[in-house]
């Protein structure tokens, strides 16, 4: 096994059977993200000729599309997934300017979430939740963390669909 191959093991660490579309691939895969659940892989993957986000489902063992997600245009990268893999944030760079982006697979909508903020940004992190998304930004000169809450109305990523009061 190479340093960059991803091997997936289950609880008695032995290898999970692949389907027809196999994980592991000769295409440049990266920063992996898993879903709280264990249940979504998200990563960066050059498959489709240009850099964008995959999602795999580990148990069904196939890939999804993630339509709203990739532009042509735009540079995505470092994923983060919520409990059950319904909200991806991460970074859209277009003209060479990083934003932070949440993607909503219910809606199958992006929206640049990070309009007020002038500098760079770096590893978005969200919630199991999905309320809330960690990153890193320079905007006072050096690497700083922020908190970005994207508040109350937000419909949050439970497992069993309930509502939940934050």
């Amino acid at each position: 096994m190479g340093l960059a191959s991803l091997a997936l093991l289950n609880a008695c660490g032995s290898n999970i059977q692949q389907g027809v579309v196999t994980l592991n691939s000769r295409y440049h895969d990266e920063q992996p993200a898993l879903s709280g659940d264990g249940r979504w892989l998200a990563f960066v993957s050059n498959r489709n000729g240009n850099s964008q986000i995959s999602l795999y489902d580990l148990q069904q063992q196939r890939f999804l599309k993630l339509p709203g997600l990739n532009r042509k245009e735009a540079i995505a990268e470092s994923p983060s997934l919520s409990r059950t893999g319904r909200y991806i944030a991460y970074i859209s760079s277009e003209q060479g300017r990083p934003e932070i982006a949440i993607y909503d697979r219910a809606t199958q909508r992006s929206e640049i979430i990070s309009q007020r903020y002038r500098s760079w940004m770096r590893n978005p992190h969200i919630s199991p939740s999905g309320r809330y998304i960690v990153f890193e930004t320079a905007r006072r000169g050096q690497w700083d963390i922020e908190v970005l809450d994207l508040g109350p109305n937000i419909e949050l990523d439970i497992s069993d669909g309930s509502p939940v009061n934050p």
